[in-house]
């Protein structure tokens, strides 16, 4: 038998290299930085901080940190309209108007009426935060009217008691007046115009005392001093008016 001479096909032998020590490699993170992020909406926070964590430097880091977590925080409670507070403050509003504020603290109650407005023009640019402010500051300023009303509401009823007794001695003396003057002192067309005034008077104090009994006493004063002007005027024109030669007293 034959025996073939040829060798088999000599494997390759497995070749290894040798790494130095000094070969580039790559860089490890390096501890001289370290940040941290947190985003809330469409805003991003990123904080940079020293590598030192160690005496004062510790104590600022932490600080800087919660500074960012707080402002994250803050512009993702602002995320929504402040509906809560909006409607709080017209309830209040709605109160101030029917005690009469409009009326009796018209100053405060009209800036109450405008901060509320800029609260929803706010809402409208998307400016919570604005809105928030703004709802806030209604409802504080709408309270305070509903109590300066308190007070000036028991002032006014204290005056326009005063003026409606003023205009019911004015009235009575008009009419002993015209009774004087009916007695001979003047002349029948003279007592008869003021007889007139003093009637139109009379029914104009009797508004005065209808406004003060449903609580509109600022229109109460209005209506009473107006009543007593002119029973003055009537009066003065009566005592006025000459005598008839033939009514003269002797």
């Amino acid at each position: 038998m034959a025996t073939s001479s040829a060798s088999a096909p000599r494997q390759p032998l497995p070749t290894t290299s040798a790494i130095s020590s000094l070969s580039p490699s790559d860089v490890a993170p390096s501890r001289n930085s370290f940040s941290r992020g947190r985003s809330s909406g469409d805003r991003f926070f990123i904080l940079h901080f020293p590598a030192l964590y160690t005496g004062p430097m510790l104590g600022a880091r932490r600080w800087l940190l919660s500074v960012a977590v707080a402002a994250a925080i803050g512009n993702a409670a602002c995320g929504d309209p402040p509906d809560k507070e909006m409607q709080q403050a017209q309830g209040a509003i709605d109160v101030a108007r029917a005690a009469g504020a409009d009326q009796y603290a018209r100053e405060e109650f009209a800036a109450a009426e405008d901060a509320l407005k800029r609260a929803h023009d706010a809402v409208d640019q998307r400016d919570y935060r604005q809105a928030l402010n703004n709802a806030l500051d209604a409802r504080e300023r709408a309270q305070n009217a509903a109590k300066e009303t308190v007070n000036k509401k028991a002032t006014a009823r204290a005056d326009a008691d005063k003026a409606i007794a003023e205009a019911a001695a004015a009235l009575a003396d008009a009419h002993g007046k015209i009774k004087s003057a009916e007695a001979g002192r003047a002349a029948p067309k003279t007592t008869a115009a003021a007889s007139r005034a003093v009637g139109q008077d009379e029914t104009r104090l009797q508004d005065a005392r209808t406004a003060f009994d449903r609580g509109d006493y600022l229109a109460a004063i209005d209506k009473a001093h107006a009543a007593a002007a002119d029973l003055r005027a009537a009066v003065h024109d009566l005592e006025a008016a000459p005598v008839p030669a033939g009514r003269r007293r002797r």
